[in-house]
């Protein structure tokens, strides 16, 4: 609490401690963000499928879990088991195990993964991924095939158990939602052996009712109430087929993974939705259906939206009328008002005050400007008369004189310099010549033999001759001889 002022001098405390903001570092807050995920969240199970696989040679593999609404880093380090990292693959639906922390140097949050599962039973799982690879391929589940529902469903043809909790579900939704609304029940087995034969049967039989055929086979469909309704007749219409169950197990849920009921969803004539499990179980059926629905409750509130949002808007249609008339009538009289301001502004006498005001302004601002010319050029003149005064001519002509002299000294140095370079190279080469010379080899006592005749050097005295005349060259002089021997 502040402290109470008591005099006129004493101001009490100007920042109370409560006041002071605490200000935290970006590490900061992320060690704070990071403890509190460890301790509030700590070891968690998370499902999913893997996306963005990359396995590094350190042996550490990093990829992203994601689901259709969300996505999460996980990293599995290398210290961990070697068949969990086996069973890591993109597009692969996996059970995670690990402890949810923060990754500081980046700011985000990640899963550090300690055991891996397929989701579900394996070998279920794997034949669930094979199907779908298979249907897939097929074109089954191509998005441009979906067909968009009726906005507004009158009857609509529904498959599921008629002792299960999906069918209360799916009947207490519509009657909150669109009372009206009529359902054709075809009771079926969910779950079990040959129950994706009776499923795939219903939905064929379903669109054979709605066929506009004058007779049809005698089969009985159950009515809502339980009750045994009338033969197939050509005045039958059905907008859609709503096919649900609760959730349960993999194996629960397995009739709606038999290719029987995908084929039966892809050949049907009816738009169908799926509505098979919980929010986190899918389904082939969910994957070929025209639209896949979380829960049986969820289906039922998309089939029912148009007519639940057409009540909304009744409902609150007198309200809405009133209000755009009295915007219109708000719109209308601020727009005479403008008009009225605008007759105001256009007034002769108006525009008149308007140019006498802007010739005040025009003639102020204009004497103005002459007055900020001359300071302006008063100014410049001053700084060239500064500037002048700085530059002094004569003493800048002496300075470049004086370097001009430095230069030729400079000039004449340098070629004195090298004119004596050149001379001392000279003597050397002419000593490196001499020493050289053959004039050098006579002198220390070598002599050259030749030919009188014809002036060959003789090299070896076998090629001399008996009675050859020989010319013998000495440091001065040259003897003249004939071989003997």
């Amino acid at each position: 609490m502040r402290r109470t002022a008591k005099s006129q001098w004493d101001f009490g405390e100007l920042f109370p401690p409560e006041a002071t903001r605490r200000v935290l570092s970006v590490s900061e807050l992320t060690g704070q963000i990071k403890r509190l995920l460890e301790q509030q969240v700590g070891s968690v199970w998370v499902s999913g499928e893997i996306t963005n696989l990359r396995a590094q040679s350190s042996g550490h593999c990093y990829f992203t879990l994601k689901d259709a609404g969300a996505q999460l880093n996980c990293v599995l380090f290398r210290g961990e088991a070697a068949a969990a990292r086996a069973l890591l693959e993109d597009g692969r639906k996996v059970l995670l195990q690990g402890d949810v922390t923060v990754y500081e140097p980046r700011g985000q949050y990640q899963l550090l993964v300690h055991a891996v599962e397929l989701q579900g039973i394996g070998a279920l799982q794997l034949a669930f991924e094979r199907l779908k690879q298979k249907l897939a391929a097929e074109g089954l589940f191509a998005p441009e095939r979906k067909r968009p529902l009726p906005p507004y469903p009158q009857r609509i043809g529904l498959v599921t158990s008629p002792t299960g909790a999906a069918i209360r579900d799916v009947l207490h939704v519509v009657q909150r939602r669109n009372p009206a609304l009529e359902i054709i029940l075809v009771p079926c087995r969910v779950q079990g052996e040959g129950a994706a034969e009776e499923i795939a049967a219903a939905i064929r039989l379903l669109n054979e009712f709605a066929q506009p055929v004058q007779s049809l086979n005698r089969s009985i469909v159950e009515s809502e109430d339980g009750s045994a309704g009338q033969p197939f007749n050509g005045s039958t219409k059905l907008d859609l087929i709503l096919l649900t169950r609760g959730g349960g197990s993999l194996e629960d849920l397995w009739a709606f993974n038999e290719e029987v009921v995908a084929r039966a969803i892809f050949e049907s004539a009816l738009p169908v939705v799926s509505a098979v499990g919980h929010e986190i179980d899918f389904t082939i059926s969910d994957f070929v259906a025209d639209l896949r629905a979380a829960t049986p409750s969820a289906a039922a509130e998309l089939i029912t939206e148009g007519v639940f949002a057409s009540r909304e808007f009744v409902t609150e249609a007198p309200a809405l009328l009133r209000l755009r008339v009295r915007r219109r009538l708000e719109g209308e009289a601020e727009g005479f008002q403008q008009f009225a301001a605008r007759l105001a502004r256009v007034h002769p006498r108006r525009r008149l005050n308007d140019w006498l005001q802007r010739l005040d302004d025009s003639q102020s601002g204009l004497a103005r400007c002459a007055r900020q010319g001359t300071r302006d050029r008063r100014v410049a003149w001053q700084h060239l008369a500064e500037r002048l005064g700085r530059l002094r001519p004569a003493q800048a002509v002496a300075q470049r004189r004086e370097l001009l002299s430095q230069e030729q000294r400079r000039l004449q140095e340098c070629a004195r310099h090298g004119l004596q370079g050149a001379a001392n190279a000279l003597t050397l080469l002419d000593s490196r010549l001499r020493l050289l010379g053959p004039e050098q080899v006579l002198a220390r006592g070598y002599s050259i033999t030749r030919d009188a005749k014809t002036g060959e050097v003789l090299r070896e005295a076998g090629k001399a001759e008996t009675g050859q005349r020989l010319k013998t060259r000495l440091k001065q002089g040259e003897i003249i001889s004939r071989v003997e021997r």
